[in-house]
């Protein structure tokens, strides 16, 4: 088999085997030829087959499996925020926001109206980019902002790494992770680095490791990280940016996805004198995630790499849908309703958590939709075990960039009435037990 792979470099290794799968040549399932064996049949170092192994791994298309070797990866189903399809059971794992918190576009559809919009005008709608500077700007140290408009915050974190990387740069991520930054990461075939998380968002020593293995770029929450809810101290920011003052051309991404619903204030990570970051905050937890607007400050340079992949005339973000959130977030209805929201997913996440408290499974309350609950107990096994209870859970492994089984569950439970509440909460605590007993079984 090796007899058909070519290449002197990692990149054209890893072509050469892309080529192969796409024409048929290999197929899910089929073996590779180890790093050694590659490395002599071609005549190349062993840290390059290594490495051409390692971005094929990174982009999904082959796997390991230590003493079974490497192996062209099956075509697996990719996990995405939302509603399961196709399921019967109460889904528990949506991470959506409330639709009855969601102010009404009635008014606002009224108060957008204007003047069309052509061909080589600005990229950013006058209104939202006024009232967007003065929101942006509480939060940031540096003082020369430029602001950039995105089809949501996916969209512009996604233009942000490719207007600064190349494939095989790496990539610091918060671990657990955020669904989006992982695929957007690997499917560009950037080196995902994972960083640990703990209560206090980010960790100094994981960060600290990351950018010493060669991290360009670092992702990160600064507030309500999702799953873990996790937000940045100030003690914390303050110790990141110590060690990022260090890298001052390392490209930071802060994704502040709860900004206005988030109970906790912002602790950026970037200092004034860093020379590549961006903060973005998308609409869609507040207004709908069909809203799909995000506004982006940054530094120049960044903002201008970002503008070359936003061509006015191709591929801007409409006016009305700009006009619409600014109607929206200057609405003291609207913004009455956001505030609403605020409350309503901290009151019922600590009310949930602490019903698995007292079934003895404490559980931290951070900020976000979601709840990030420990069960001591591989989280596949009990979310198997709350299927057969007509409950459909997430597993934490689905947000973690190793291959270490998960023990924490994501849940998204701001919309169960207090009754639903209670019975998953048994479920849970009924699950988790049947897990350490070693049992498959449980009765209704």
């Amino acid at each position: 088999m090796d007899a058909r792979i070519t290449g002197r470099t990692a990149s054209e290794i890893a072509d050469s085997l892309r080529a192969l799968i796409e024409r048929g040549g290999l197929r899910p399932g089929d073996g590779l030829p180890s790093v050694r064996a590659l490395a002599e049949s071609l005549g190349v170092n062993r840290n390059t087959a290594v490495a051409a192994y390692r971005q094929l791994t990174q982009a999904g298309v082959v796997e390991t499996r230590g003493r079974g070797g490497t192996r062209i990866a099956a075509r697996a189903a990719v996990a995405q925020e939302g509603y399961a399809a196709d399921s019967v059971l109460r889904d528990v794992g949506t991470g959506n926001p409330d639709p009855a918190l969601i102010p009404d576009l009635t008014a606002a559809l009224t108060a957008m109206a204007g003047r069309p919009v052509l061909y080589g005008e600005p990229v950013i709608d006058p209104g939202l980019e006024a009232w967007a500077r003065e929101w942006m700007r509480e939060s940031l140290a540096p003082a020369d902002v430029r602001l950039t408009v995105t089809s949501g915050a996916t969209d512009s974190i996604e233009r942000l790494l490719a207007q600064a990387l190349t494939r095989d740069d790496a990539v610091a991520l918060e671990d657990p992770c955020f669904l989006a930054s992982i695929h957007t990461v690997r499917l560009a075939g950037y080196r995902p680095l994972p960083v640990p998380v703990d209560a206090e968002g980010m960790t100094v020593a994981g960060l600290r490791a990351a950018l010493a293995d060669g991290a360009r770029a670092v992702v990160l929450t600064p507030r309500a990280q999702n799953p873990t809810g996790a937000s940045l101290s100030a003690e914390r920011a303050a110790a990141l940016r110590d060690v990022l003052a260090q890298h001052p051309y390392v490209l930071v991404i802060e994704d502040d996805h709860f900004s206005m619903l988030a109970r906790t204030p912002l602790h950026s990570v970037v200092g004034p004198d860093h020379r590549r970051w961006a903060l973005v905050r998308s609409v869609s937890k507040f207004l709908g995630p069909d809203m799909g607007v995000a506004v982006t400050a940054s530094d120049p340079e960044t903002a201008a790499g970002l503008a070359m992949r936003l061509t006015p005339g191709t591929t801007w973000v409409s006016h009305l849908l700009q006009r619409l959130a600014h109607a929206l977030v200057t609405d003291p209805v609207a913004r009455a309703r956001i505030d609403e929201a605020r409350t309503h997913y901290g009151d019922r996440n600590r009310a949930f958590a602490a019903l698995l408290s007292e079934r003895g499974l404490p559980t931290p309350v951070g900020d976000g939709l979601n709840l990030w609950v420990p069960l001591g107990v591989p989280a596949r096994d009990v979310s198997g075990q709350l299927m057969r209870r007509g409950w459909l859970a997430r597993s934490g492994d689905e947000f973690v960039l190793g291959d270490a089984a998960s023990v924490h569950l994501r849940l998204t439970v701001h919309d169960l009435d207090d009754a639903a509440a209670v019975q998953l909460a048994d479920d849970i605590a009924a699950a988790v037990s049947a897990v350490r007993a070693g049992s498959g079984r449980i009765g209704r």
